[in-house]
Order: structure tokens, then sequence, then C-alpha cells
């Protein structure tokens, strides 16, 4: 890809990342899970926008995996364990500006079935 094609496609999900996070907010009471990925490896953090806090993240490099559906589940299974450790059950998800597919689904799907509802 040319460079003028890679600005247009960061700058088109930057678009939808505004969009989204001007319709959602994270609490304490439900925090928003961001997740983020790239062509190497995938992270997630849960986030209290109103005190503006991490209360619990992780990254696939820390767990040695990369950025594909099987390292996906294995990171939100580690996630959703952190979760409950701090207390969580609900949370909102954020996609980030990235397509509902592929390791974000895997990742979500991974969340739902390790019980963390959204």
């Amino acid at each position: 890809m040319t460079g003028k094609t890679l600005k247009i496609k960061s700058a088109k999900r930057l678009q939808r990342k505004r969009r989204i996070r001007s319709k959602i907010s994270g609490c304490a009471a439900l925090p928003r899970v961001s997740v983020f990925r790239s062509n190497r490896f995938i992270s997630a953090q849960a986030i209290n926008d109103d005190l503006g806090v991490t209360l619990a993240a992780v990254h696939s490099k820390t767990l040695g995996l990369k950025a594909n559906k099987e390292s996906a589940e294995k990171a939100a299974a580690t996630f959703a364990q952190t979760l409950k450790d701090a207390g969580i059950n609900e949370v909102t998800f954020d996609r980030n500006g990235f397509l509902y597919h592929g390791v974000i689904k895997a990742f979500a799907d991974a969340l739902r079935a390790n019980e963390i509802k959204f």
C-alpha cells in the first residue's frame, strides 16, 4: 500500500473510534473495555472514565502470544480472570474503531465464555 492509502485507512479508523467513544463511557460499576489490535499483538484494558484510571489490563506480548484468534482467546481468558479478581463481572465493550470481526470478535466471544457480561 502507498503512504496515501495508509493515511486514509488510519484516518477512517480514527473517525470510527471518535464516533464510538462519543456514545459509550465507563464508570466504576460498568468499566469500558478498550481493545487494541496491531499486526503483531493485541491488548485490552478496563477503564473507569469518570476518574480516568485503568482498572485492569492485558497485553499479548507479556503473555508471549501473537495477534491471531487463538491468542486472542487465551489473552481474553487471562483478562477475564483479572477482571474477576478486581470484582468486575459486567463491562462495556469498546472495539476502538476496529471491525467486529476476526481477532476482535474472538476476544469478545472469549470474554463472554469466561462469564464477563456486556
